[in-house]
């Protein structure tokens, strides 16, 4: 199954996580970020060759509760979660191969 990159929200989020199964990773952002706006483009290329992960992007400014939640401080921040449970966390603009070795590993 391919693997998409989407919008998201804290419910949909919590929803994925406690069923924990499988990996998610998140990508907290800012509309007004260009390292933000990069980063999906990366996000979009490393889609096309990951498989079995849930890809979401969370607008930092829109959920706050969630921010707060997962101590997320500024963006882009990358959180990698697998069964539910906070893997690996990077700060700032990454390149495909270091996310793909990341959710492969």
């Amino acid at each position: 199954m391919a693997v998409t990159v989407r919008e998201s929200d804290g419910t949909e989020l919590e929803e994925l996580l406690n069923k924990k199964t499988g990996k998610v990773l998140v990508d907290f952002y800012s509309s007004t970020c260009g390292p933000c706006k990069m980063l999906g483009y990366v996000l979009n290329d490393v889609a096309k060759d990951v498989h079995d992960i849930e890809i979401l992007k969370l607008d930092f400014d829109l959920n706050q509760e969630v921010v707060k939640k997962y101590g997320v401080e500024g963006y882009p921040t990358l959180i990698l979660f697998n069964q539910g449970q906070e893997t690996q966390r990077l700060k700032g603009l990454q390149q495909k191969p270091l996310l793909i070795n990341m959710i492969n590993s």
